[in-house]
């Protein structure tokens, strides 16, 4: 049970620091705070995703770039471009490094505002870390792993961010239902998304990237942003308002008419 509660402690907390705070916070900035919180929730991010983590630049940089290319050639990891999973996620690591290692600078407009800790970054990309944080995991095991079975849950932990960026960037564009047509394939793959704490509702996030609550229907539940509703009543982060949506979800602006809310999507979209 031990063995079990940390693998589920170490799945949860990386996916959280993954969506919190390098999506919605460094990508989207769909809500603001202190920079000692944003060095405080940067720092957690380290701790949480430990071997795999990855550079908050890096990630905000390929991210956006995701957003403005979907599912087109020029999309870093759309499964539309490969043919399994394992050449995207290549793919995706190879781009990923040009803009974490600095090797490759991006347009401005994916390189704007984004979190950048040098030192920290630094620190996580050095071997001798990495290799302290996989002989962290596998002491854990050798002391609590009381079931040969169990060990096959060990290389997990040594490269959780890639798993999870492999379970949205490929389920959330291959599997699910669709509240909304768009010229990408994103889907929402669960109703309640448990696994990934919101992220695979792609094609709501598709829909209204600068919205906090990825769940946009009433049968949909998004579990990060109700954390986020907790760190905001208490004052550590400030949430962007969110703007009214109809029963099927789609946009109403506050004191307009339903023939008006198209325009109000389109001012919405120009400005994300």
């Amino acid at each position: 049970m031990v063995i079990i509660a940390f693998f589920v402690g170490h799945w949860v907390s990386s996916i959280f620091s993954q969506t919190f705070f390098l999506h919605r916070y460094g990508a989207h900035k769909q809500f603001t705070m202190s920079k000692g919180w944003e060095r405080f929730f940067h720092l957690l991010a380290y701790v949480s995703m430990g071997a795999s983590f990855l550079s908050a630049r890096g990630y905000a940089i390929l991210h956006r770039m995701h957003h403005a290319y979907s599912d087109t050639p020029k999309d870093p990891h759309s499964p539309t471009n490969f043919s399994n999973v394992y050449s995207m996620m290549w793919a995706t690591k190879k781009r990923y490094d040009a803009f974490a290692y600095r090797r490759e600078q991006p347009e401005p407009r994916f390189e704007k505002d984004v979190p950048d800790w040098p030192l920290l970054d630094r620190l996580s990309q050095n071997w001798v870390a990495r290799v302290t944080w996989l002989a962290a995991y596998t002491g854990f095991y050798f002391v609590f792993a009381n079931h040969w079975y169990l060990w096959l849950l060990l290389p997990a932990h040594f490269v959780m961010g890639p798993i999870h960026g492999a379970i949205v960037n490929w389920c959330g564009h291959r599997y699910g239902y669709r509240n909304f047509e768009s010229d990408d394939v994103s889907r929402n793959t669960l109703w309640f998304d448990f696994v990934t704490m919101g992220e695979l509702f792609q094609n709501n996030h598709h829909k209204y990237a600068m919205r906090s609550n990825f769940a946009v229907r009433s049968f949909e539940l998004d579990p990060t942003y109700q954390v986020m509703r907790v760190l905001n009543a208490v004052g550590i982060i400030k949430l962007r308002p969110l703007r009214e949506l109809d029963e099927k979800g789609e946009l109403i602006a506050p004191g307009m008419d339903l023939t008006d809310a198209e325009s109000a999507e389109t001012a919405d979209a120009a400005a994300e």
